[in-house]
């Protein structure tokens, strides 16, 4: 019984001891947590594999007494790296002056190969107070390759160059050396630059991006209309495409000449020639209601048939007449004529050269004068040569 006395009294003893420190330790770690501080305003957020959480942390000394505070993290995810800094120091001990606060910076990066879900982790100011903060991450992890424009369509014309700026993302977590090509049309031409040099191939960091500028120039005579070129970014593990497009919006030429090339003919005075021409669309966008105009001496006249050409496509021709009537009293000579091809897009000249000669009629006037004055010559050269 009196065995029992005394273990009930130790045992009592133990229990208010451990009670004591129970409320001391309590009380103490109120004080401390009403005393110093940490805070951070976002204490959960949501992001993607591969990216990195900065956060802005504030410890705040309430008390009357300057505090050097232990400062750690405690219970970070397998795999998943920070760093813990003021200014531009690692830190791992603060201290901060009464009812004032020190700022701290930490930067949490979170791997690519990681699970969807909720990761969390504690900042600890030791001894003092510990904020529990919760990365949620909204996708499975993946390994692979973004090839990626925010301007993927551009337009201009035929003799335009098409520059695009691109990221390649290397979202894997090795180095990756990848290379660059393109599916263009026949004719077209695709070169790739990383920072200001032409390549074929480039190497990206794990989880790094590089910049790509991709410049497409397609051959001059290429038609109007949208082009779609495929350009890709490949390596031995994994790969991506981005599909630009290209709207040729059209060149405007076309030219106004002879089949033969030869721009100069004869015609009679008050008389006319029919002049076969030949009109070309050498442009790459169609060319419509093409006007026949013309400019010639006074009282010379030029009838097209026809007066108008309605449409005319990239490369094809047509055949187009022209009646030039030369002025009745124009004397022999050369005479320039102006041919004029006309569309508010473009315009082409042929200056025409003719030849205006005598009519027949006054060709034998002629001779017949010339015969009767040599007739006259060799009369009087007759009749007075022997005296």
């Amino acid at each position: 019984m009196k065995h029992v006395r005394k273990f009930c009294q130790a045992y009592s003893r133990m229990f208010l001891l451990l009670t004591g420190l129970v409320f001391l330790v309590a009380t103490v770690d109120s004080r401390a947590d009403e005393g110093v501080r940490l805070y951070t305003p976002y204490t959960k957020i949501t992001v993607s594999p591969g990216e990195t959480v900065d956060y802005s942390i504030d410890v705040i000394n309430n008390t009357d007494q300057t505090k050097n505070i232990d400062i750690s993290i405690a219970g970070m995810p397998k795999g998943w790296n920070f760093i813990l800094k003021s200014g531009s120091w690692n830190v791992q001990q603060i201290s901060v002056l009464p009812k004032e606060k020190k700022s701290l910076s930490l930067k949490v990066e979170v791997p690519l190969k990681v699970n969807k879900g909720t990761y969390r982790f504690r900042i600890v100011a030791g001894g003092f107070h510990t904020l529990p903060l919760a990365v949620v991450i909204s996708e499975q992890g993946t390994y692979k390759t973004e090839f990626t424009t925010n301007q993927p369509n551009m337009e201009g014309q035929a003799s335009s160059t098409f520059t695009f700026n691109l990221d390649l993302k290397n979202r894997t977590a090795d180095k990756q050396l990848y290379a660059l090509m393109a599916d263009a049309p026949r004719g077209w031409t695709v070169s790739f630059k990383s920072n200001y040099k032409q390549v074929t191939s480039v190497n990206v960091e794990a989880n790094s991006t590089e910049k790509i500028t991709v410049e497409i120039k397609p051959p001059s005579e290429v038609q109007a209309g949208k082009y779609k070129i495929p350009v890709r970014a490949v390596s031995g593990a994994t790969s991506d495409e981005a599909v630009l497009e290209v709207v040729i919006t059209g060149t405007y030429g076309m030219e106004l000449t002879t089949p033969t090339g030869l721009l100069s003919a004869s015609v009679t005075a008050g008389k006319d020639r029919k002049i076969e021409l030949v009109l070309r669309n050498t442009g790459s966008a169609e060319l419509r209601d093409v006007e026949l105009k013309y400019s010639a001496p006074a009282n010379w006249e030029v009838v097209y048939n026809p007066k108008r050409v309605d449409r005319l496509a990239p490369g094809e021709e047509t055949r187009v007449f022209a009646t030039i009537k030369a002025d009745k009293k124009a004397i022999p000579g050369d005479y320039v004529t102006n041919l004029e091809a006309r569309t508010p897009e473009t315009s082409s000249k042929a200056a025409f050269r003719m030849a205006v000669k005598t009519p027949l009629l006054w060709g034998w006037i002629g001779v017949l004068i010339i015969a009767a004055v040599l007739s006259g010559v060799y009369y009087l050269f007759r009749k007075y040569g022997r005296r």
